[in-house]
């Protein structure tokens, strides 16, 4: 089946995804992932205009920041994946975000992720990146994604890595000097998946 966003249409065998129009929340055990709402742009903003950003391009302005909020977005409808607040359950906190980014900016589909400061070593992205890489796998039907990043980055090598990750050296790269870290399903981590 070609892929289903409308910006390029590349055969991906073994790639089944259906474009599903809404975000979905998921659970965990402490988190829940939900869509992002426009009160989520305030503390996502300040993340971007920080040098916390730097390992994605960033700091960035708020009309920067507020283009690449909009991609988390808008991506759902137009590829079945995007971006997800993840909240604390005790609390109902914003403590970061996890996306799946797509388009023509990105040579294969990311995983990525944000972590506000002030929550960052608690194990919420891991947390919620391995309920989205399940999501991803097991309902979108996704037959692997990549994580770009920046290596001087070693939190999010060792994100990456405890996710069951692998370094692919041979992957297209966003940027030059990154780390792309693959991920397939669980039942096919021991042979190396391509898009």
């Amino acid at each position: 089946m070609g892929r289903t966003c409308a910006w390029r249409l590349v055969d991906r065998p073994g790639d089944e995804m259906s474009i599903q129009f809404s975000a979905p929340t998921l659970t965990t055990e402490r988190l829940t992932l939900r869509p992002i709402g426009l009160g989520d742009f305030d503390k996502f903003a300040m993340f971007l205009a920080s040098s916390r950003s730097t390992g994605m391009g960033g700091p960035y302005a708020t009309r920067e920041a507020w283009g690449i909020f909009c991609h988390e977005v808008a991506l759902w409808p137009m590829c079945g994946h995007g971006g997800l607040a993840i909240d604390l359950q005790a609390t109902g906190e914003c403590v970061g975000i996890v996306e799946i980014n797509d388009g023509p900016l990105y040579p294969e589909r990311e995983l990525g992720w944000q972590v506000y400061e002030e929550h960052e070593g608690n194990g919420y992205i891991t947390e919620a990146s391995r309920t989205f890489l399940d999501w991803a796998f097991n309902e979108v039907r996704l037959s692997t994604l990549v994580s770009y990043i920046d290596p001087d980055n070693m939190r999010s090598v060792a994100v990456a890595e405890r996710l069951g990750g692998t370094l692919d050296l041979s992957a297209p790269k966003q940027d030059p000097d990154d780390l792309v870290y693959r991920y397939v399903p669980r039942d096919r981590r021991s042979s190396p998946a391509r898009p």
